[in-house]
């Protein structure tokens, strides 16, 4: 059946591809982008199908005013795929604080704009989805993203708790993170890299050393990720986080068997500090319920 998206940051990269996959597939597109001129030739291969709506999506205002023109000139909405951001590589003590923060304000900021102007229209409806497009980098820690990366863990963090409050009216909402792709988010990653201060070599240089080797040669195909995007909002069930690409998985896997390890270890110094006897069955699912 058709829905109705609305998709943030559609002019270029993976934006783009959702976009193209999602009109594909016969469904209504708000294709929202700073710059909606991108978009003129998509208008032409399908009309009546999409719409451009010129967005920032720090701007609550402009987060609200896109959702009600989805609405206005579709009759709902379905699918919102929170996709706009993007990265600058530096140490955090050389990262400007208008830098870092901009970061912040479009990776996550902006997710929470749009997800707060698209609630009340999908819990009326009692139906949708929220497609959080996020990255392994929600999940593991890399010498010089602190910006990017804090704002992709708040993300899912940010996920993980609309799922749990919207599924009760049948809002579904999951974290997608992909690994490297072969879009231009490397490029502009490294555009902004300062001559780096000799104590950061070791560890951001490294970084921005396998980074400028790998800029073009990405094992993730946008193209393929679109698909899967497509897919997941036809689908009832979600998980709360997917992480995607091999890469990914890997590096989220010797990243998640650090934590475990470490957890483990500590466990002693972790539990030192309970009362002594303490009674934690208010914790159970049972107790809960």
């Amino acid at each position: 059946m058709s829905k109705v998206w609305l998709i943030t940051g559609s002019a270029r990269g993976l934006g783009r591809d959702i976009t193209e996959a999602a009109l594909a597939a016969g469904n209504s597109v708000v294709a929202t982008a700073r710059d909606t001129g991108r978009l003129a030739d998509l208008e032409v291969r399908y009309p009546g199908q999409l719409r451009g709506f010129a967005l920032d999506v720090t701007d609550p205002a402009a987060a609200q005013a896109s959702v009600d023109f989805a609405i206005k000139t579709f009759g709902r909405l379905d699918v919102l795929v929170n996709n706009a951001g993007f990265g600058h590589i530096s140490p955090f003590e050389q990262t400007e604080a208008a830098d870092f923060r901009a970061q912040i304000d479009t990776n996550f900021y902006g997710v929470v704009n749009l997800a707060r102007a698209a609630i009340p229209a999908m819990r009326s409806q009692r139906s949708g989805h929220i497609i959080n497009i996020s990255s392994v980098g929600g999940r593991v820690g890399t010498a010089g993203l602190s910006a990017y990366q804090a704002a992709k863990w708040a993300v899912g963090g940010f996920t993980e708790v609309l799922a749990l409050e919207l599924a009760p009216f049948g809002v579904k909402v999951i974290s997608v993170e992909p690994g490297g792709m072969r879009t231009d988010w490397g490029a502009t990653a490294l555009a902004n890299a300062p001559a780096l201060l000799p104590d950061y070599e070791p560890t951001v240089g490294a970084v921005l050393g396998m980074l400028k080797a790998y800029v073009g040669n990405a094992i993730g195909d946008p193209r393929k990720v679109a698909d899967v995007v497509v897919d997941l909002a036809t689908r009832d069930t979600l998980p709360a986080h997917l992480i995607l690409g091999s890469d990914a998985l890997h590096v989220f896997g010797q990243a998640e068997a650090a934590r475990q390890q470490a957890a483990k270890e500590w466990v002693p110094v972790s539990t030192s500090i309970d009362i002594e006897g303490v009674d934690l069955s208010f914790l159970s699912q049972e107790a809960q319920s």
